[in-house]
């Protein structure tokens, strides 16, 4: 699933969960600005409670302050 999720995440073999999760994820990251009430109902369709919404905001945000911080002082990652 990993390999899959790599390749096209809105494509991988997701539950419905899984995928409204990584869709608000995608959209979190790529076009913040666009987030709408739709965008949170559509977690809370999936069955997250607003607790649950409000800690997957908050790990995207994380980690696309940690990732900007880091391309931002030009670290990279290490040769596996």
């Amino acid at each position: 699933m990993l390999a899959a999720l790599e390749r096209d995440p809105l494509t991988a073999p997701l539950d419905r969960r899984q995928l409204a999760l990584v869709t608000y994820a995608l959209k979190l990251t790529q076009s913040p600005h666009l987030i709408t009430e739709s965008d949170i109902n559509s977690l809370r369709q999936a069955g997250l409670s607003d607790a649950a919404i409000h800690d997957a905001a908050a790990v995207a945000a994380y980690f696309n302050f940690v990732n900007r911080m880091a391309s931002g002082l030009g670290v990279r990652l290490e040769a596996e």
